[in-house]
């Protein structure tokens, strides 16, 4: 996987657990409850000498999980992470020997770069995205915005300072690829050898980044004349506007009456999202299947909206972003 490819597999997981492991007989319980809990993911610093061989151990167990290793400082480092089967490389700053080799190898690297001058460091060895380090002491997201508007070829990846309750705000600037972060991964629970609550934290983490809720429900029916009835009927019932539109009639914002005998048996159920690309990600890896042909995008190309395959009680399911 290039740097390209690997930068888009991240973006699509939006958070990147930053691990420190200092028993490696925890490394595959801790990496079976972040799969467990929705991010398949995990950056293993090199901050503990059980770093190398919780990789190791990792990758020949848990290969569903996208491997990074972090804290790398040398050269030696990088190669260490690599044969033990990292998969992507980060750095707390931004060491000229140390990221150069990793571009001159090909291993995507995600340098550490929390001044202007590291920035342009990164762009002349050809590199889109950063990581931001340590991100809520440099200034958090003012910073970034601040950077990003001379900066307009990096994006950035946050790490430091980013936790449940400012994820979705980070998340939201379209500059930002992933936050790293650790307070999924809670140092008691993981010395207590407590990975059901890691996986339950995880859950947690990816439940807030995804945002689901229910956005209205979808009736079918006949045609049109049938839709504007339906939907005048819920007006009388409780006060609601009826909004007609192409393919569709709205009582309020909440009942959306088909036209036609659409997808669902009986319609459909409208879940918002933080984020389209994100919650497609995320209910792939458990084995959903989306209908492509119902994808519809934004002007920038990214998805607003997706049925996914199948019904569940007579209702197909659609994704809509907030």
């Amino acid at each position: 996987m290039n740097i390209d490819q690997m930068s888009k597999k991240i973006e699509s997981l939006g958070i990147v657990p930053v691990v420190v492991l200092n028993d490696a007989a925890d490394a595959v319980p801790l990496a079976k409850a972040l799969l467990a809990g929705g991010l398949p993911v995990a950056e293993v610093t090199f901050r503990t000498a059980a770093a190398e061989e919780s990789i190791k151990r990792i990758s020949a167990e848990v290969p569903d999980v996208l491997l990074g290793a972090g804290t790398v400082l040398s050269i030696e480092q990088v190669d260490k992470a690599i044969a033990a089967g990292a998969q992507f490389i980060v750095t707390p700053g931004f060491n000229p020997k140390v990221v150069g080799y990793c571009v001159e190898k090909g291993y995507p690297v995600y340098p550490g770069c929390p001044t202007t001058s590291d920035m342009e460091a990164a762009l002349e060895l050809g590199l889109k995205v950063v990581k931001f380090f340590p991100a809520g002491a440099m200034g958090g997201l003012n910073t970034i915005k601040a950077v990003a508007a001379p900066y307009t070829q990096l994006r950035f990846m946050p790490t430091g300072g980013v936790n449940e309750n400012n994820l979705l705000e980070y998340l939201a600037f379209d500059k930002i690829v992933a936050c790293g972060g650790s307070w999924m991964v809670d140092p008691k629970a993981l010395a207590a050898k407590d990975f059901a609550k890691i996986e339950e934290l995880t859950r947690s983490a990816v439940n807030k980044m995804l945002g689901f809720e229910i956005k209205h429900v979808g009736i079918n029916t006949a045609n049109e004349e049938e839709a504007v009835k339906v939907a005048k009927q819920f007006s009388a019932l409780f006060g609601w506007p009826v909004n007609a539109g192409n393919s569709s009639v709205f009582a309020s914002t909440g009942v959306e009456v088909m036209k036609t005998m659409y997808l669902g048996k009986n319609g459909h159920l409208a879940v918002a999202t933080s984020s389209v690309s994100r919650a497609i990600a995320y209910l792939e890896s458990l084995g959903f299947e989306f209908d492509q042909s119902t994808l519809k995008t934004k002007p920038n190309g990214q998805p607003n909206a997706i049925y996914l395959k199948g019904d569940i009680g007579g209702f197909a399911i659609h994704l809509l972003q907030k």
